[in-house]
């Protein structure tokens, strides 16, 4: 085993770790059939996955507290650690480092994510809006309407130029909707207009029913910025049903977010769904990384606040594009199967493990998780051609490995612990990093002594 230790030296000394150890050692009756005791956890800079109850100790707070300031100090943001103590209080610490090529797994048994390729989004996040040539504005729309309305509310408001305008669209690439336009032309929502007059900004906000950004702040909803972390991402899919008013996506250019309701992006939709209108007004929820909800069918209705009940293309948690054996219901991989299938998990069998038979050479699989154990073949993997994530065992990782069958169009990966025993696969994970030139995960082993573990 390789010893690569980081400039953490307070975390190197065994001392460091004791408080934690003896806590978690009090709160753990499980012992293996020698005796020996294996607590195991992980602590970030910002928080922790230990096994101890939610209103800890003013001890344990503190020890965590020091842990926590030392990885602040050496710039680390995580550690993982497992130990062994046995009957007599001989204790082998392990230490795991998972550095830069490892998304977080804090609330996880396992190492964490390792990221393959550290420039790539899952597909979900890549997509592009579909061509809506025959898009058309709602019969509610209408600029007439809107702009005596704005100007009723907002008479002394200073608007945007034609010029100011035609730039705004120059740099989004796009071209406004005559609602939005039409916004802009009464207030171009400027602070300086309002002569820092804090009252002022509150009154148009009010006339828009909004908190309003100004023409030069408008900008198109990013995919990649709503991308969070593989471990949630990977499973989860997007559909647009021949129905939906908002395509199903996680960004688009043709998303121009105007305002804000405070936490969410509020947005006119020049890429409707199928079912929705041109220049409609939708909702990008802070809370979600996907979708878009409609809130109303013109501008012209938001601000005359005729708005709806939200509606549009949103994650998808059920066949055929995301399908679970065992724990998602299915009782087969076959039942699973569909050409739209885009992730597939298998839980822990409770009989014979599964072929992948049915589902090779599916168009859209992206994503397979699987439990140790769970695959009768591992090496029918090598038919799945368009994976992008996936999970599986120590044991199934080896036959891959040493078959030299990992998918080569993998852009994250994690191995899947069972028991939480993390630190006899972070070699098996650094075989994995290596095949794409990504830096390995560092570990380091202490020995201590606890006493006898009663």
């Amino acid at each position: 085993m390789i010893d690569r230790t980081p400039p953490l030296s307070s975390l190197h000394s065994f001392a460091t770790w004791e408080p934690i150890l003896r806590l978690l050692l009090a709160h753990d009756t499980g012992r293996s059939a020698d005796g020996s005791a294996r607590p195991a956890g992980r602590i970030s800079r910002y928080g922790q996955s230990l096994a101890l109850p939610w209103d800890m100790s003013s001890v344990a707070r503190t020890a965590v507290k020091d842990i926590q300031r030392a990885l602040a100090r050496g710039r680390v943001e995580e550690v993982a650690f497992r130990a062994e103590v046995r009957p007599d209080g001989s204790t082998t610490l392990g230490l795991v480092w998972p550095g830069p090529a490892v998304e977080s797994g804090l609330g996880y048994p396992d190492l964490g994510v390792l990221v393959l390729d550290g420039d790539a989004l899952p597909e979900p996040w890549r997509r592009l809006p579909e061509p809506v040539p025959g898009a058309r504005p709602a019969p509610t729309a209408d600029p007439e309407l809107l702009e005596r309305t704005l100007r009723e509310r907002l008479p002394d408001a200073v608007g945007a130029t034609e010029e100011e305008i035609a730039a705004a669209e120059t740099r989004l690439g796009v071209t406004l909707s005559d609602e939005l336009k039409t916004l802009y032309r009464v207030t171009r929502a400027r602070w300086e207009d309002w002569g820092d007059d804090w009252e002022a900004a509150v009154e148009v906000n009010n006339a828009v029913c909004c908190e309003i950004h100004d023409l030069d702040s408008l900008y198109a909803v990013d995919a990649a910025a709503r991308h969070s972390r593989w471990r949630f991402s990977a499973t989860d899919a997007l559909s647009t049903p021949p129905d939906a008013p908002v395509q199903g996506l996680a960004g688009s250019p043709g998303w121009i977010v105007f305002g804000s309701n405070g936490g969410d992006e509020l947005a006119v939709d020049l890429t409707p769904g199928p079912g929705g209108h041109l220049g409609q007004v939708i909702l990008v929820s802070h809370e979600l990384s996907l979708g878009a909800e409609l809130l109303a069918d013109s501008l012209t209705d938001f601000v005359l606040e005729r708005t709806k009940d939200g509606r549009g293309g949103s994650p998808e948690r059920g066949l055929p594009v995301v399908a679970g054996v065992r724990k998602g219901g299915l009782d087969s991989v076959r039942a699973a199967a569909h050409p739209d299938l885009e992730v597939l998990s298998i839980d822990r069998p409770d009989g014979p493990p599964f072929s992948l038979a049915p589902v090779i050479g599916l168009p859209r699989l992206r994503t397979l998780t699987a439990w140790p154990g769970a695959l009768a073949d591992p090496l029918e993997i090598a038919g799945l051609t368009g994976l992008e994530f996936l999970e599986l065992g120590p044991r199934e990782w080896r036959v891959l490995l040493d078959a030299g069958a990992v998918p080569r169009s993998l852009s994250a990966a994690a191995v899947k612990v069972g028991d939480g025993d993390h630190l006899p696969v972070v070699d098996l994970a650094n075989e994995i990093l290596a095949l794409w030139g990504r830096p390995p995960i560092d570990q380091t082993l202490l020995e201590g002594d606890l006493g006898p573990v009663a």
